[in-house]
């Protein structure tokens, strides 16, 4: 099968916030920008229940609704939005060269990555089924909807500790569910949920399965599985929130741009720019600290207001 190969000035890869917003930012600065949506169009969002956190949607909206908005958005301003997945890039030499399912060669002269970031998950089938009823990976997002409820938070470091601790001033009571004796987050993280009289720490447990007909009702546990006093525990709970991290989605980029340790891109503090000239990335797969929409959104922003700077002065 012959290869197709495009140019174009700018090329956005995700389709989350952070890309929409360059693509809404790229459109308007004429910079005829083509973004490609991924793996998952709409982004993690999509996965989500409703978001109230977003500025400008005082009675909340649901991730699928607002990708759909700003998926409008963009388009309507040049933005040509596409189907297709990012599979390789060869960033070694100018113009960059991305290929889409395998086949389709796109070389571009700035380069908007926004591939975001996946949470983990723990494999078991009842996370599937319980989606968007019970099970979350961000507390942040979906903690408000379990105040005055039980809730289990699933990990042992300092992400773990974060949402349990932020969880405890939203609902009655929170588990911590840690398969370790002990917990790895830092010092201070360890204090301050041990020191919270709402948050129950069980250790050496591990998670078999939810229970629930209309939405998880309960968790069901093991007690210190293999040893001879090995038990199941039922805990009942209304949430189930993930905790045992993020993998960003920057593989196919990790042989050109400085990754840290975990995979997520570094750029120059307070800036999209990565060591690549007109190489840019914004949202979670450069933010391993807030990841939330709303800043997603502000870097996508800055990364098109960059792309567009970087084109003009260097003429292309």
């Amino acid at each position: 099968m012959e290869q197709t190969t495009e140019h174009v000035r700018c090329l956005i890869i995700g389709s989350g916030p952070a890309g929409f917003t360059a693509g809404i930012y790229a459109g308007r600065a004429n910079l005829s920008p083509v973004l490609y949506e991924g793996m998952q169009p709409g982004g993690q969002l999509t996965t989500t229940t409703d978001i109230e956190n977003f500025p400008g949607y005082p009675d909340g909206i649901s991730g699928n609704d607002m990708m759909e908005d700003l998926r409008k958005q963009a388009t309507r301003f040049g933005c040509d939005a596409r189907w297709g997945v990012a599979t390789a890039a060869d960033l070694s030499a100018k113009p960059y060269r991305i290929t889409i399912d395998g086949e389709k060669q796109i070389t571009c002269d700035s380069l908007i990555i926004a591939t975001g970031a996946t949470a983990k998950y723990l494999g078991l089938q009842d996370e599937v089924k319980y989606q968007g009823m019970g099970v979350s990976a961000c507390a942040t997002c979906d903690g408000f909807f379990y105040r005055k409820k039980k809730v289990a938070v699933v990990g042992g470091g300092d992400t773990a500790c974060e949402e349990a601790a932020y969880l405890s001033g939203l609902a009655e009571h929170v588990y911590m569910i840690v398969r370790k004796p002990f917990l790895r987050a830092s010092q201070i993280m360890q204090d301050r949920v041990q020191e919270t009289p709402n948050i129950t720490i069980l250790f050496e447990h591990e998670t078999l399965g939810l229970y629930g007909d209309n939405g998880v009702e309960g968790v069901h546990l093991i007690k210190r599985k293999g040893q001879s006093d090995e038990e199941k525990v039922d805990i009942a709970i209304d949430g189930f929130f993930l905790a045992i991290g993020h993998k960003p989605n920057s593989d196919i980029f990790k042989d050109y741009i400085e990754l840290d340790e975990t995979g997520y891109i570094r750029t120059t503090p307070g800036t999209p720019r990565t060591q690549l000239d007109g190489v840019f990335a914004a949202g979670d797969v450069a933010d391993p600290h807030y990841r939330q929409a709303v800043t997603a959104a502000g870097s996508g922003c800055a990364a098109a207001i960059e792309a567009e700077r970087y084109l003009s002065s260097n003429k292309l």
